[in-house]
């Protein structure tokens, strides 16, 4: 057992960090890949991965959700 949290930001490994902070940004699946170096299969494994673990459904939830915990991290 890794001992990460299941759900929420610190469930979040890195390489979904990367990808989810490219797509908030406005990056397409295929942007993405081509970017970090993946498949647009494995951009969109981590973006799913990611939506689970956040409990969020659309790309726009997810830029607004990375902006407030952005925010909410530099206070």
């Amino acid at each position: 057992m890794s001992g990460r949290p299941t759900a929420g930001w610190d469930s979040l490994t890195a390489s979904e960090m990367q990808v989810i902070r490219l797509v908030a940004g406005g990056a397409t699946d295929k942007q993405v890949a081509d970017r970090l170096y993946l498949s647009p299969y494995t951009v969109s494994t981590h973006l799913r991965h990611a939506f689970t673990k956040l409990g969020i459904g659309s790309r726009v939830e997810l830029t607004e959700l990375l902006l407030e915990h952005e925010v909410a991290c530099h206070k």
